[in-house]
């Protein structure tokens, strides 16, 4: 299995309001990057999107690690959260819907074909590639 590191993060101008989301894959020598933007959207959907965007570009199942700082994500895995809405009928510990089911469904969908380590990283806190994704989130917002 190949080994990819995938960097990613979510932005919004409001919340809600405009939002971007950008990432950064790493395999070897490789680097790509990739950035989208929503006119009305939640800073949550956004770092989903770019966690979702950024799996949906690997071609076959690989080994990943995946670096977001968004907590709501990450912990999503690592507490099991996922399993719990999805034994729930997507209903959360607050007995509402789980927002952003889609995104939600698909990147569970990938985490059965991937090998996902997911590491929360400090937002702002100098991590190179952490800033670069939070560069091309609040770029793409620019570009609406």
């Amino acid at each position: 299995m190949k080994n990819v590191k995938i960097y990613t993060d979510g932005a919004c101008s409001g919340n809600p309001g405009p939002g971007g989301w950008g990432c950064v894959l790493l395999y070897g020598d490789h680097r790509k990057e990739l950035s989208g933007a929503e006119t009305l959207t939640t800073n949550q959907k956004m770092e989903l999107r770019a966690a979702f965007e950024g799996l949906k570009m690997l071609k076959e199942p690989c080994q990943v690690d995946l670096f977001s700082d968004s907590a709501y994500l990450v912990n999503a895995f690592l507490q099991n959260w996922l399993d719990k809405w999805e034994k729930n009928g997507w209903i959360n510990s607050k007995k509402q819907s789980v927002e952003n089911q889609d995104l939600w469904k698909g990147i569970l969908e990938m985490s059965h074909i991937h090998q996902i380590n997911w590491h929360k990283v400090k937002g702002h806190a100098g991590n190179e590639e952490n800033e670069r994704c939070d560069l091309l989130a609040r770029e793409a917002i620019k570009s609406l």
